[in-house]
C-alpha cells in the first residue's frame, strides 16, 4: 500500500533543553544537571512524528543560512521528509529554551521563531499544487496567523482535510475556525481560546462545544496524561492515554501527538481510532528525551496498539 502524503505547515526551531531541579529566580543563576540541543519547532516535530508513523511527509517552512538551519536542513533528509517548499532568509532560524523539571519531566518554553515567522501568504500560494495531492493539512501557531488562516483556507478550498493545532494558543479570528475540519489544542490552549478552565472532562466538553460552536467540525482537546476527548456533531468519547514506562520527558509530546493523529486520518482510520493512534504515539515519546528525536518509528507504535487491543 502507498503511504499517503501528509503536508505540514509550521515552524522550525533549534531546541535548547536544559534539566533542572528548580527554576532560578529573575538575577539568579543555578546550576542545572544537563544540556541537550537538537532540532525542534512545532511544525518540524510533526513532521517527523508524521513521518517516522509512516507517512510520506513534506514540509512547508522558512529558514535561516546559519548553522540553526543547517541542523533542520539535516533532520529533513536523515528522516526523507520532502523540503521543495522550504524556503530560506537571511534572517537568523529560531530557538527555543527548555527548561525540564529534572524529577518529573514537565517543562516550560520561551520560543524565538525567527526566520518561519516571515513565511508568507504568497509564498505558501506556490505550495499550492502541493497541498492539493495530499492527503491531510497540518499547522500551528508558531508561524504568523495570516499565513496560518491563508494556508486553511487554501487546503480547505482544494478539499483537503486540515488540522490547526492551536500551539501556543492565542486569540484567533473567527474566520479561521471554518476551515478547520480538526482543531487540536490541548487544555491551556483550549482555555486560550473558549475561555472554558479545562480542569476535568467534564470542562473539556464544554471548551469542545465552544470550538464546535465556532464553525470547526471536529475538536480534539489533548488531556495530558488523561488521553484526549474527541467530538463532533455525532459523536463524544474520551481516548484514554498510553502509559509504556517512565516519564522522562514531556516537551514534545503534542507535536507527537498530532504527528499521529495526522497519519491516522490520512490513512483512512476513524477520527476516534486517529486519537487513540496518536495517544500511542505521545504515549512513546515521552519515554526518552528530547523532541524530534524522541518520535517512536511505526512498529513500536503499532506493537503498542496490538497489545491495547
Amino acid at each position: 500500500m502507498s503511504r499517503p502524503l501528509v503536508t505540514v505547515m509550521g515552524s522550525y526551531v533549534t531546541d535548547l533543553a536544559f534539566r533542572t531541579d528548580k527554576l532560578p529566580a529573575w538575577g539568579e543563576t543555578y546550576m542545572g544537571s544537563s544540556f541537550r540541543m537538537g532540532p525542534g519547532g512545532k511544525g518540524s516535530n510533526q513532521a517527523v512524528a508524521a513521518a517516522r508513523a509512516g507517512a510520506r511527509v513534506s514540509f512547508i517552512s522558512k529558514l535561516g543560512r546559519d548553522l540553526f538551519g543547517d541542523l533542520a536542513r539535516k533532520t529533513y533528509r536523515d528522516e526523507g521528509i520532502e523540503t521543495t517548499h522550504l524556503l530560506e532568509t537571511d534572517s537568523p532560524t529560531g530557538a527555543a529554551s527548555i527548561v525540564i523539571d529534572a524529577k518529573r519531566g514537565e517543562n516550560s518554553i520561551v520560543v524565538v521563531p525567527g526566520a518561519c515567522f516571515e513565511l508568507t501568504p504568497e509564498e505558501v500560494a506556490q505550495a499550492r499544487e502541493l497541498i492539493a495531492r495530499s492527503a491531510v493539512f497540518v499547522t500551528q501557531l508558531e508561524l504568523s496567523v495570516p499565513t496560518v488562516s491563508f494556508g486553511l483556507e487554501l487546503a480547505h478550498s482544494l478539499g483537503v482535510p486540515t488540522i490547526l493545532n492551536p500551539a501556543p494558543g492565542c486569540a484567533l479570528p473567527p474566520t479561521i475556525f471554518p476551515h478547520c475540519d480538526y482543531v487540536t489544542p490541548n487544555e491551556t490552549e483550549a482555555e486560550i481560546i473558549t475561555g472554558v478552565h479545562v480542569a476535568s472532562l467534564a470542562d473539556a466538553e464544554r471548551a469542545v462545544d465552544a470550538l464546535l460552536a465556532r464553525g470547526a467540525r471536529n475538536a480534539v482537546i489533548t488531556l495530558g496524561a488523561q488521553g484526549a476527548l474527541v467530538k463532533n456533531a455525532t459523536l463524544s468519547e474520551h481516548v484514554p492515554a498510553f502509559h509504556v514506562g517512565d516519564v522522562v520527558d514531556t516537551t514534545g509530546a503534542g507535536d507527537a501527538f498530532n504527528g499521529g493523529f495526522a497519519v491516522a486520518l490520512a490513512e483512512g482510520q476513524r477520527i476516534v481510532d486517529a486519537a487513540r493512534f496518536g495517544c500511542a504515539v505521545a504515549g512513546l515519546s515521552v519515554t526518552r528525551p528530547g523532541t524530534a528525536p524522541s518520535m517512536p518509528r511505526r512498529s513500536e507504535v503499532d506493537a503498542l496498539l496490538r497489545g491495547r487491543c
